[in-house]
């Protein structure tokens, strides 16, 4: 067995994907679920043929509680000031500046996505 993806829901399609690209996703796909919601497949450029991030959006669906057990899902950034730089001009600000949890680990802090999600980003070159 191994981990396809992880899914999302979210309220606005253009928000999320827009958020999810500033942070180096690219769109893979689209697909409608009947008259329901649509699927929108998102990877990393490194990520190979099968997507990683499934955002699905239900009509007429404008919030989600996002709970107490969601915890986060984390992404590598080789250069941790460039990214969150590159982040502030697209209107995205960290929760709080990078830090480390233990001497001589790596940095990181934590964004959320336009719904709220957390999405850790760890220092790694």
């Amino acid at each position: 067995m191994s981990l396809l993806h992880t899914c999302y829901r979210i309220t606005d399609i253009d928000r999320s994907v827009a958020f999810y690209e500033a942070l180096g996703f690219e769109e893979r796909r689209r697909v409608p679920i009947r008259e329901e919601a649509i699927n929108v497949f998102m990877s990393m450029p490194d990520d190979g043929p099968e997507p990683r991030l499934e955002l699905t959006y239900n009509f007429g669906v404008d919030s989600y509680e996002i709970g107490s057990g969601y915890g986060h899902i984390a992404i590598a950034a080789p250069d941790l000031d460039g990214a969150l730089e590159r982040l502030r001009q697209q209107g995205i600000e960290p929760e709080r500046p990078p830090y480390s949890i233990r001497e001589g680990a790596n940095r990181l802090c934590f964004v959320r996505d336009p719904d709220g999600y957390r999405i850790e980003l760890i220092e790694r070159g």
